[in-house]
């Protein structure tokens, strides 16, 4: 009945689903997870509260995608929001605050001022991993796609872990201004600067991660990506060298796809935009991509590769600013549009 009453050119209903659709997960193709979490947020806060704010945002989203006409109706649902997780970010976020604040003034993750408390993180963010994977296992055992909605970038670790179980071989196409190569960044197994590098080492089954938009990262990082065999990065100089030379758009997006095998999951930071589309993200850094570039590669990326899963993580909502939830949904709408239509036509 509510799909019957569902007006695709009305105004958006406040649902509490994402774009006010009003199909349930079961009846759905594409099911979103909600990760309300930023306990490790090593500059700015606030990610946790993005899936609400994008969830408002959304309601303001027109349906035509001139990129995936009618892909929506394929159905794309809203799973139950755990708050269990909110309030456990909450609190843990004393503890990182705390830990963080001790190691910018020269502490070390070893004194014993950090140690319980840095503990108390860790296994705080291994409940979290375990609620989203159980989450994501859920509706990947029902047929369903899985996409998550962050939260900082820790909180894609569950998915990514649980689609290696129904899929052995796939490659991450990793959008951000960060590399997230760090081990165990400020002492924290879970950090938001530590995804990439636990994917590597916990999932096998992503053979390979491509780097697009990165601009700030360590020697460290840098040498790990190079060792590692497994990640390509198209750093945010080489692609403006390329542009300066005279390399289009188009031929830079073949080339990152061509790196990549036929299934692909996307994780996208929105700090991998440029800062006029995010100002108030986690941790903001000049430069980026422009909107309608990361559009045009998720374009031929759909067109050209199966995606079986993605996430959009670190948009940090202002009270008084919507830019930052409005293009979170937009880059959730691609997404959607594009998973589904990759997919369907595969």
């Amino acid at each position: 009945m509510a799909q019957e009453l569902f007006d695709p050119n009305g105004v958006g209903v406040d649902n509490g689903n994402y774009f006010s659709m009003p199909f349930q997960p079961e009846e759905a193709a594409l099911v979103l997870l909600s990760a309300p979490w930023d306990v490790t947020v090593s500059y700015g806060a606030g990610t946790a509260y993005a899936p609400d704010a994008i969830i408002g945002a959304s309601t303001q989203l027109d349906f035509y995608d001139a990129i995936a006409p009618e892909a929506w109706r394929q159905g794309i649902a809203t799973a139950p929001v755990d708050y269990s997780i909110l309030e456990l970010s909450q609190k843990l976020r004393v503890d990182a605050r705390r830990v963080i604040e001790h190691l910018e003034g020269g502490g070390s993750t070893t004194d014993d001022y950090v140690i319980r408390k840095i503990r108390r993180v860790n296994e705080g963010s291994f409940e979290l991993n375990r609620n989203i994977r159980e989450q994501a296992e859920q509706w990947l055992e029902a047929g369903k796609l899985v996409g998550l909605v962050g939260g900082d970038h820790s909180t894609p670790y569950g998915l990514i872990r649980a689609l290696g179980k129904y899929h052995n071989r796939f490659a991450i196409l990793h959008i951000d201004a960060h590399c997230d190569l760090r081990p165990r960044y400020e002492g924290f197994e879970f950090s938001h600067a530590s995804i990439m590098y636990n994917v590597l080492h916990d999932v096998q089954q992503v053979e390979r991660i491509v780097q697009v938009g990165i601009r700030d990262f360590s020697q460290e990082e840098k040498n790990l990506a190079e060792k590692s065999g497994r990640v390509i990065q198209f750093d945010d100089q080489r692609l403006l060298e390329a542009e300066y030379s005279g390399r289009t758009w188009d031929e830079e997006c073949r080339e990152i796809i061509a790196t990549l095998p036929e299934k692909v999951y996307v994780s996208f930071d929105i700090d991998g935009l440029d800062l006029c589309y995010c100002p108030h993200t986690g941790t903001p850094v000049p430069g980026g991509l422009r909107f309608n570039q990361a559009v045009r590669l998720l374009q031929l990326l759909g067109a050209e590769r199966r995606i079986i899963g993605f996430d959009v993580v670190e948009v940090c909502p202002h009270e008084s600013d919507h830019i930052d939830a409005s293009v979170g949904a937009r880059i959730l709408w691609k997404l959607c549009g594009q998973t589904l239509r990759s997919n369907q036509e595969k």
